[in-house]
């Protein structure tokens, strides 16, 4: 698996005559895992990490994202995006909340999102970009966040002449946890082929960091919004059940309401594939 992986970013790179390759680090599993996969295929000089915090980026991201770049071994830089999208005029759409706790605001947003909530799953509203007016302004929130994100890998990628490598799992695409024209705008997808539990199997195979592979996973935009909390299950249990349906495999002894949940959740994702519309 790993071999094959390298070989994929190796041949593209230089099949497309590109120098090397930028990766955005989170401080997550995905990017670290994806950054040593270069590493490893491209050698380290050849690889540049990006770091791209904003106002309300967990604590511990830059710090972990730093401790993911040391261990890869790679040249880095840290630009926070929060001046950009405070010129966008994003701030204006949610206020800062500087003198509430983190875990307070954690609270609120995860409260928030249930009570604004179009059906009975945030998830699949969010799919659907289904909700009142307040709902969907918290989308526009997060979702410009990523495209941000997006414009300055391409600003640095380019004036290398880097190839831009994503970090997207296969359970990620399959459910539609990503941002169009955010994190799925990319070159290459390295491990889109793997669920996220695979991910995690590479990851210690490859020797990541255990705080980084301990952490909770989350697409760290809003204050306490974490994968698991948007799918309403384990990403075991989501991978166990996407897997069966994957190879017609009874689903026998899995919860009900779970399997419920993840066909709603994978028939929603579907249509907004499609949302591409054009006449010709």
């Amino acid at each position: 698996m790993k071999e094959e992986i390298m070989e994929f970013i190796e041949k593209t790179v230089y099949e497309y005559e590109f120098q090397g390759a930028v990766v955005g680090i989170s401080g997550g599993i995905d990017s670290a895992v994806v950054g040593k996969l270069c590493v490893e295929a491209l050698g380290r000089d050849r690889v540049y990490g990006l770091i791209l915090p904003e106002r309300d980026s967990s604590p511990e991201t830059v710090s972990d994202a730093t401790l993911v770049c040391k261990y890869l071994g790679i040249d880095y830089a840290i630009k926070p995006i929060t001046k950009l999208l405070r010129v966008m005029g994003v701030y204006k759409l949610e206020p800062a909340a500087m003198f509430i706790p983190r875990k307070l605001q954690e609270n609120y947003v995860r409260k928030k999102m249930r009570e604004l909530s179009y059906s009975d799953n945030p998830f699949i509203d969010d799919l659907e970009s289904k909700g009142n007016a307040e709902f969907l302004k918290g989308l526009a929130y997060y979702r410009v966040k990523h495209r941000a994100r997006m414009c300055m890998l391409y600003l640095e990628a380019e004036r290398r002449n880097y190839v831009v490598v994503g970090t997207t799992n296969k359970t990620e695409e399959a459910t539609g946890f990503y941002v169009k024209w955010g994190d799925d705008a990319v070159d290459v997808e390295p491990i889109m082929h793997l669920y996220k539990t695979q991910v995690y199997q590479l990851a210690e195979l490859l020797g990541v960091p255990e705080r980084i592979r301990r952490k909770a996973p989350s697409p760290d935009l809003v204050p306490g919004i974490t994968d698991e909390f948007m799918f309403g299950m384990s990403y075991e249990e989501l991978d166990r059940i996407l897997m069966k349906l994957e190879k017609g495999k009874t689903l026998k002894g899995e919860s009900n309401e779970n399997v419920e949940k993840v066909r709603k959740i994978l028939e929603a994702a579907k249509k907004r594939k499609l949302r591409q519309i054009s006449l010709r």
